[in-house]
């Protein structure tokens, strides 16, 4: 049996699409995976509870905090890397894949020392820190934005896309009479900001435009005071919830889609193809939010606006502009979907598998494995994973 390592983490944009390829390598060969995260990331919950082994490493954010952070974070990052050695040498993984976040750093660092081919997946518009800095020592790059791809020599970059789960395959979009749907994802923690703003805005549209029902995503232990906010203004066909298990129809049955700018969450609206309204999280490292939905607004698949812009006078104008506009959300929902990529967890895995020299399974042959391990390799008290404040 074969080791693929995925090295990094932190939140869900860097944990969910290696879950993705993880789980698209164990389908189309036999190998097995380990990721290398941090225990302050989202990974130390999310990849043990998907059955993946999770080798820890002791590693602290390098930017944000001045000289004195970067300091510490380089000194504990060195620490990290020696733990990082001792693990690739157990492990011999025939391949690494960064996908950004601090953790990345050290574990592929330690399998370049030992000539294991690198491979690096970008999902957002501009390459993070972890990212850029292994980008010289890369074989592969795999990126969902052709802009990203100019920042590796030769034909290194891919431009398959991010990697998603499944469920996200392009749904045509044909307007349905009768009243209209709004989706409201603030992410998984939800996004203070939209909470506070967006009842106020639905509240204004409903005044000026034909009606609509809502769903919003408030965010786990924040869907009460959102409720109560909607039913104040008088708003009342609204299901508001702590979070979407199932968002892939929920996106599919929507007309329009207000949301932050994730890469995997463009990248989710992008493979279903549907219109959308993206307010980026201003705090997002490098700004790569607003840089995710500035280049899909490019393409005409969506519109950005700035949070100190988006007062509920303008996402209520938005709003009621766009549900009005059956003709302008099908342009819209179609150039999304061009952009999208629903294969790209699959492109990915059989790229990396070939950077590996790892043989995909002919078809009709029983995996040996499923690509997965039960429990995790390290032994460890999870420590819980930091919440976004928006």
């Amino acid at each position: 049996m074969r080791w693929i390592l995925v090295a990094g983490g932190g939140t869900g944009g860097h944990v969910f699409p290696g879950l993705a390829v993880a789980r698209a390598l164990g389908t189309l060969a036999d190998v097995d995976v380990v990721f290398a995260g941090s225990p302050r990331g989202l990974e130390a919950r999310v990849v043990p509870e998907h059955g993946y082994a999770l080798e820890l490493l002791d590693v602290e954010p390098m930017k944000g905090g001045g000289p004195q952070r970067a300091i510490r974070g380089a000194l504990v990052a060195a620490k990290a890397m020696q733990k990082a050695t001792a693990i690739v040498r157990r492990l011999r993984p025939a391949a690494v894949l960064s996908v950004g976040g601090y953790a990345a750093g050290p574990a592929a660092l330690a399998c370049v020392s030992q000539r294991v081919p690198l491979a690096i997946l970008e999902p957002n518009s501009t390459l993070g820190l972890a990212n850029r800095l292994l980008a010289p020592f890369a074989k592969r790059a795999y990126v969902a934005w052709s802009e990203t791809g100019r920042h590796f020599r030769g034909d290194k970059a891919r431009l398959y896309g991010v990697p998603l789960r499944p469920g996200f395959e392009p749904r045509p979009y044909v307007p349905r009479p009768g009243p209209k749907r709004l989706l409201v994802l603030g992410g998984s923690q939800g996004a203070r900001a939209l909470n506070d703003v967006v009842p106020r805005a639905v509240a204004r549209a409903l005044e000026t435009s034909a009606r609509f029902s809502v769903v919003h995503q408030a965010g786990r232990d924040r869907e009460a005071s959102v409720r109560e906010a909607y039913t104040k203004l008088g708003v009342g066909d609204v299901e508001v919830v702590p979070f979407l298990d199932d968002v892939a129809e929920r996106m599919a049955t929507a007309d329009l889609i207000l949301a932050r700018a994730g890469a995997v969450t463009v990248a989710e609206i992008s493979a279903i193809g549907r219109a959308a309204v993206f307010v980026p999280f201003p705090h997002a490292a490098d700004d790569h939010q607003a840089k995710n939905a500035l280049s899909l607004a490019e393409l005409g698949g969506a519109v950005c606006i700035r949070q100190e812009a988006a007062d509920e006078s303008r996402l209520a104008a938005e709003i009621g502009g766009l549900l009005s506009d059956d003709a302008r959300r099908s342009r819209m929902a179609d150039a999304a979907r061009e952009h999208g990529r629903p294969r790209a967890a699959e492109d990915v895995a059989k790229d990396l598998l070939a950077l590996a020299g790892v043989s995909v399974r002919k078809p009709g042959d029983p995996p040996k494995r499923n690509g997965a391990t039960n429990g995790s390799s390290a032994r460890f008290a999870a420590a819980p994973a930091r919440k976004e404040v928006s």
